[in-house]
């Protein structure tokens, strides 16, 4: 299973990166994308949306089952992969490159409240 360790990780299977600006980028985790199966549908949040943490703002659909993607933190939403509706399979190509949107969180000190990769791993098992 691909977890990399600079990424931080919550338990509903996103992935959280901080940017230098002082955004974070969000996507589903490469076990997220393995359980779900075929990407056939990715709806994103709007830009300038304000999310509170552990809010549904997203959603990808497989072929498989249809799951909510959660705000790691709260903050507003500053953009979206705008290429993802048209091509959602490229999640399950590489779901690290494939990140869904970016977030100015409210506290940025809410990002190291998050999973690391070694918690994230644990959660998952040897899934």
């Amino acid at each position: 299973m691909n977890v990399p360790q600079d990424l931080k990780y919550t338990a509903s299977h996103e992935w959280v990166r901080s940017e230098a600006d002082g955004t974070v980028t969000v996507g589903i985790t490469d076990h997220a994308q393995e359980a779900l199966g075929d990407l056939v549908y990715i709806e994103l949040p709007a830009v300038g949306r304000v999310v509170a943490a552990a809010e549904a703002c997203a959603v990808v659909e497989s072929v498989k089952a249809a799951s909510d993607i959660y705000a790691p933190v709260a903050g507003e939403v500053t953009a979206v992969n705008a290429d993802l509706p048209a091509t959602p399979e490229v999640v399950n190509q590489d779901a690290y490159a494939a990140w869904l949107f970016r977030l100015k969180p409210a506290d940025p000190g809410a990002v190291g409240a998050l999973l690391d990769a070694a918690a994230y791993t644990a959660t998952i098992g040897d899934a």
